[in-house]
């Protein structure tokens, strides 16, 4: 079974992400610029959410452990101001970055802070946000790209953990899943899966293995399955392209019931 990227990992990957997304920037048409995949955002508004995001979050990993965010962080994230100059916004996401770094090297992986996942299967620590902010820097990479006319897969190591990040992030919960109980198989051509069991109990993830030529997939097993590259999945799961981009199988129905759901933890 494959292992979780190491916090080290998470680190180079939050930079490597942060580096790649300042170079979609730079070479964007501007900041002006309407962001496909963000409906309503312009790409400033994208570079203050991102930017914003990393300061909240160095300010909560080094808050520790809490019930809320700090008070002074959303109070600050509220009142941003951030440079509207494409060199100076550059140099302010740079340094936003590097807070966040900063912050998450200090405390190490297993420092525990507040969350917005608490049902979740994800930890409440900093190590747990650091993988969350290898996915968010990524797929706001990828949104950025768009906006310049030019996606890239995401990289294969930042996309497979991705799949389970969001999975265990989002998707897992103990409010009762309000329909007749199934299950959803998903599968990176890159050869890892999972299924994300869903009944009276919640929703819960597991790996499995993966189908092969030999076996195929019991079609039994889930109630619905999607297939494709673990950059394409990611990018499904965060809602950028449809179900139809993959390869659906089963009841594709029940993706639909599994994107309206809305669990009250």
């Amino acid at each position: 079974m494959e292992k979780n990227l190491e916090f080290p990992d998470l680190l180079r990957l939050i930079d490597e992400r942060s580096t790649a997304f300042r170079a979609a920037v730079a070479a964007a048409p501007g900041l002006d610029a309407q962001v496909p995949s963000c409906p309503g955002w312009t790409l400033f508004d994208l570079v203050k959410h991102l930017g914003g995001g990393d300061r909240f979050w160095a300010a909560i990993v080094g808050a520790g452990p809490a019930d809320a965010p700090p008070a002074e962080a959303a109070a600050a994230r509220a009142a941003l101001e951030v440079p509207r100059e494409r060199e100076a916004l550059l140099a302010w996401l740079a340094a936003s970055t590097q807070l966040l770094l900063s912050a998450l090297r200090e405390a190490g992986p297993e420092s525990g802070c507040w969350t917005w996942w608490p049902a979740s299967q994800s930890p409440q620590t900093s190590g747990g946000v650091a993988r969350h902010r290898v996915q968010e820097t990524a797929v706001h990479t990828y949104d950025v790209q768009l906006t310049g006319g030019t996606p890239q897969p995401l990289p294969v190591e930042v996309a497979l953990d991705g799949v389970e990040e969001f999975l265990f992030t989002v998707c897992a919960t103990r409010s009762p899943w309000p329909h007749k109980p199934t299950a959803f198989d998903f599968h990176a051509t890159e050869g890892r899966s999972w299924r994300l069991t869903v009944d009276g109990d919640g929703a819960r993830c597991i790996r499995i293995p993966a189908p092969t030529a030999a076996t195929g997939e019991d079609p039994d097993a889930a109630g619905a399955s999607v297939q494709g590259t673990a950059s394409e999945l990611v990018i499904y799961l965060y809602d950028r392209i449809p179900a139809a981009s993959l390869h659906v199988g089963g009841d594709a129905g029940l993706f639909d019931l599994l994107r309206a759901w809305e669990p009250e933890d």
